[in-house]
C-alpha cells in the first residue's frame, strides 16, 4: 500500500488530497477562489498568492482529517511544480517542503497536466500507447505515452487555448467568467446556422484558436452594423461546434499516424458536456479504448496530482529540497517531469 499526499495551487485553486495506491481517493480537499475572480473577469495572480497563504493550512487539516489520516502514515508528498501562476505555485511549493522536510517524507515534483491525464486513472487503469486530449484555459495540445511517465507533446496551440478562446467569446456575447460552462449550456438551445472559417496550421496537428476567435466577433459586428436580429444562443453554439471540431480532427490524425490503444480527455473544458458527447460519438465502433475523467477531476484538483505523484512514486523520481516553481514547465523534456 501507498498512501500520497497531493498538493495543487497552480491557479486560483488551493487543493490537497489523499489518495492509496494512485487511484482510491481517500479525500480530496478545494478551496476555489472563483466568486472572488468572477467580478475582474480573470484570475488577478497577486489576489490568488494571497488567498492560496490564507488557505493551504485549513485545506491541509481538512483533508487529513477527512481522510482520517495522519502525517506519519504518509508515505510521499506530491506538488505541481509548474506550469502556473509563479505565486501560486510557490505557496504549494513552500507547503510541500515544509511538510517534507518535517516529517522526512520523499518530495515529489509533478507536472500540472501531468496530473489532468492521471486522472483518468480513478475510473480505468491507463493503457499503452496512449494518446491524451490536454483541453484547458491555458493548455491544448496532444501528448503522446508510450508507456508511465513518458510525455511526447506531439500538438499545441498556436495561439490562445481553446479555453481562452470560449473566456474571450463569452465576454463578447456579455457572459460572465469563466465563459466555457456559459457557452455550453446556451449552445443546447441554439442551432449551428453560422458557417465560420476552418483552422489552418502549418503543421496540420497543431491547434489554432485566435482566428475562431476573430471570426466570431467579425460575425457579431457584422450583425449588429446590418441591425440583424440574432440569438447568442446560436452563435455560442456555432463557435462551439466548430472548435470542438477541430479538436477531433485533430485526434483523427493522430490515431491514424500513431499507434494507439487508449485515448483519454484531460483538462478544465473536458467538462464540456458536447465535447464529452462527440468523442463518444468518434470513437463509437473504434479499436481504442476511450476514457472520459469524471467531472469533479477536470478541474483543478490535488487528487489527480497524488495519482500522477504515485507514478513518479514507484519509478523513484524524487526531489531535492532546491526544487522551485517553475511557470512554464516542459512536460516532454528529457520524457519525464
Amino acid at each position: 500500500m501507498c498512501i500520497i499526499l497531493g498538493i495543487e495551487s497552480s491557479c486560483d485553486e488551493t487543493a490537497i488530497a489523499v489518495v492509496k495506491n494512485g487511484n482510491q481517493i481517500l479525500s480530496n480537499i478545494i478551496a476555489s477562489q472563483a466568486k472572488v475572480h468572477e467580478k475582474y473577469g480573470g484570475v488577478i495572480p497577486e489576489i490568488a498568492s494571497r488567498i492560496h497563504i490564507e488557505n493551504i493550512s485549513m485545506v491541509l487539516k481538512e483533508a487529513l482529517q477527512t481522510a482520517n489520516i495522519t502525517m506519519e502514515e504518509i508515505d510521499a508528498i506530491a506538488v505541481t511544480q509548474g506550469p502556473g501562476l509563479i505565486g501560486s505555485l510557490h505557496v504549494g511549493m513552500i507547503c510541500a517542503k515544509t511538510l517534507s522536510m518535517s516529517y522526512n517524507k520523499p518530495l515529489i515534483a509533478v507536472h500540472h497536466i501531468a496530473g489532468h491525464i492521471y486522472a483518468n486513472e480513478f475510473v480505468d487503469e491507463l493503457k499503452f500507447p496512449l494518446l491524451a486530449l490536454v483541453v484547458s484555459g491555458g493548455h491544448t495540445e496532444l501528448i503522446y505515452m508510450k508507456e508511465h511517465y513518458h510525455f511526447e507533446v506531439i500538438s499545441q496551440t498556436q495561439d490562445d487555448a481553446i479555453g481562452e478562446a470560449y473566456d474571450k467569446v463569452a465576454k463578447v456575447l456579455g457572459l460572465p467568467y469563466p465563459g466555457g460552462p456559459h457557452i455550453d449550456r446556451l449552445a443546447k438551445n441554439g442551432d449551428n446556422i453560422y458557417t465560420l472559417p476552418a483552422i489552418k496550421t502549418e503543421n496540420p496537428f497543431d491547434f489554432s484558436f485566435s482566428g475562431l476567435k476573430s471570426s466570431v466577433l467579425q460575425l457579431i459586428s457584422r450583425l449588429q452594423r446590418t441591425q440583424q436580429q440574432y440569438r447568442i444562443e446560436d452563435i455560442a453554439c456555432s463557435f462551439q461546434e466548430r472548435a470542438l471540431d477541430e479538436l477531433i480532427k485533430r485526434v483523427d490524425l493522430a490515431i491514424n499516424h500513431y499507434e494507439v490503444s487508449h485515448v483519454v480527455l484531460a483538462g478544465g473544458v473536458a467538462a464540456n458536456s458536447r465535447l464529452r458527447e462527440k468523442m463518444e460519438q468518434y470513437m463509437a465502433g473504434k479499436s481504442q479504448k476511450l476514457t472520459i475523467p469524471p467531472l469533479y477531476c477536470c478541474t483543478d484538483n490535488a487528487a489527480m496530482i497524488a495519482s500522477a505523484g504515485y507514478q513518479a512514486y514507484l519509478r523513484k523520481l524524487f526531489s531535492k529540497y532546491d526544487l522551485a516553481a517553475k511557470p512554464s514547465l516542459n512536460i516532454s523534456k528529457d520524457n519525464k517531469i
